[in-house]
This record gives structure tokens, sequence and C-alpha cells, in this order.
């Protein structure tokens, strides 16, 4: 996966997010794809400034790939 397929699968979950939930879907994109971050090595921020969302969120993002390591998520 590329780092602009990354961004822009950030950006629909971003875009698609209930009322809320943006924040959430935030961090499941980060536990979600965060062994593909990690493995590639890709800049975070870089993923964040494709994606065309708020920098801000770069933190939220940045947590959630470092939990990454330790969850799993349910089918």
């Amino acid at each position: 996966m590329t780092i602009s397929e990354l961004a822009e699968r950030l950006k629909d979950m971003y875009d698609n997010a209930k009322e809320k939930e943006t924040v959430l879907n935030i961090h499941l994109f980060g536990i979600k794809y965060g062994h593909h971050i990690i493995r590639n090595k890709y800049s975070i921020k870089e993923i964040v400034r494709i994606a065309g969302i708020n920098a801000s969120y770069f933190s939220e993002i940045n947590k959630a790939v470092n939990l990454s390591k330790y969850v799993e998520l349910k089918k």
C-alpha cells in the first residue's frame, strides 16, 4: 500500500465518520493501517498532509499507530 493510498483511506474514513465519531475513525485508521505505516517507514505527517485533514490529527494517528502493535481488530 502506497502513502497515497493510505492518505486516500484516511480521507475516506474522516469524511464518512458519523457525527461525533471523527476522532474514533482517526484512531481506527491508525490501528488498522499501523503495520503498513511502520513497515514502510511512512511519515504520518505526510499522510495527514496528502489526505488534506487538519494537521492536529497527527498526534491522534501517531498514538493509534503505536497501539496497533498491541491491538487486534475484530472481524
